[in-house]
């Protein structure tokens, strides 16, 4: 009897190790391989606001509201990829000046305290210099990781922005270069756990510019589209800076198009449409859209500017270009007889835009540049972020 009953606790006590085991083990490793093979990939669309150092004092809005990354611009990239830090031996080159003094920080530290990313722009205009920059890609991309890698850590940049606008056509061999500094300037960077994004014009697509788009859309993270100027200061015509429709009948090329040209060779969660919260401003002799301009007249015109314009303008006609989806005001110049007309962004305008890139499933929206915006553009991007 008693050897019954040592033998019965002998296979109670079994079975309970075997289940424990079989439930610490068996079960626990299913669970580790579930959450292996499907992670779990937040649905978030990128709303990246760019914040030049000389509109400091004017972003004055709640942008948590509106964005989920906050760009700031710019550092200057020298020939040799090192970052500009005087423009003289006097004189510190203003965006590394805001940068490392401390004036911009407040916006930093705000963004981090509403769980907003931080991306760092490094920014190339001149055609000669860039010219050098890309003579020797390996070099200076190295070059560049290295001097900023160590100010993205200080300041909490998660994101390198790679703003090189060179508006000439380039070589093939040019683009190739590009597209070498580019990705080793990936390889740095990547090495830290963070990103890297570029920024490119939306004819870039059918012009052979410096960035060879299906190229340097495998190696980026983020490829951003800057959706505006079609027209600018210097056109010959008033027009909307950042038609969304309107290619084949009023207009040789449109947002639409480049996007869809864009998605063809980069996979559109890629895609990040920059859009503008300024128009321009033209001196012309007549009221219609699309009216020649007197040579020079051309000024930029923030939507700030606009909205607090039409609060007191009695003479002011606000009108909307159906095809392009981009409203502008004529008004008279008394002194000169002559009319001004401005095309610029409103609420409208940029609710049309999101739901765009919306149906489009792009990735996200940009923002060029807080401190531009007035009371009511903003909107529409409160439920998109």
């Amino acid at each position: 009897m008693r050897k019954l009953f040592l033998l019965l606790i002998g296979i109670v006590v079994g079975v309970g190790i075997g289940y424990a085991y079989f439930n610490t083990s068996l079960f626990s490793s299913v669970e580790h391989k579930i959450h292996t093979v499907v992670p779990v990939v937040p649905d978030r669309k990128q709303v990246i606001g760019f914040l030049p150092y000389w509109l400091l004092s004017k972003a004055d809005k709640e942008y948590s509201n509106y964005i989920n990354t906050l760009a700031y611009f710019a550092l200057t990239i020298n020939p040799d990829g090192s970052i500009q830090k005087y423009t003289s031996p006097q004189e510190s080159e203003p965006g590394y000046y805001a940068l490392q003094s401390g004036k911009a920080s407040p916006f930093f530290k705000d963004a981090q305290r509403n769980n907003m990313k931080l991306s760092l722009v490094v920014f190339a205009g001149n055609e000669e210099h860039i010219g050098q920059l890309v003579s020797k890609p390996t070099t200076h991309a190295r070059k560049l990781v290295a001097e900023v890698v160590p100010i993205m850590k200080k300041h909490g940049f998660t994101d390198l922005n790679i703003d090189v606008e060179s508006v000439r056509e380039a070589s093939q061999s040019a683009q190739s270069n590009f597209t070498r500094f580019v990705s080793e300037v990936k390889k740095g960077i990547k090495k830290s756990g963070n990103t890297v994004s570029i920024d490119a014009s939306p004819t870039v697509f059918i012009k052979p510019y410096l960035v060879d788009p299906k190229a340097v859309g495998a190696i980026v993270d983020y490829f951003i589209i800057m959706g505006y100027d079609f027209h600018f200061a210097g056109s010959y015509v008033t027009g909307p800076v950042a038609p969304l429709l309107g290619a084949g009948t009023i207009s040789e090329f449109d947002i639409e198009t480049s996007v869809s040209l864009g998605k063809q060779i980069i996979p559109k969660e890629k895609l990040i449409l920059a859009l503008p919260l300024y128009g321009y401003e033209w001196e012309t002799i007549d009221t219609f859209n699309r009216a020649a301009v007197m040579p020079g007249s051309g000024i930029a015109a923030s939507n700030r500017r606009v909205e607090e314009l039409l609060k007191t303008c009695e003479n002011c006609v606000v009108k909307r270009e159906e095809e392009a989806q981009e409203p502008y005001v004529v008004y008279p110049d008394e002194e000169t007889g002559t009319f001004h007309q401005i095309f610029y962004p409103d609420k409208q305008s940029m609710l049309n835009k999101v739901q765009f890139t919306e149906k489009n499933e792009l990735g996200g929206i940009a923002l060029w540049a807080l401190g531009y915006e007035g009371d009511t553009i903003l909107e529409p991007l409160r439920g998109y972020r």
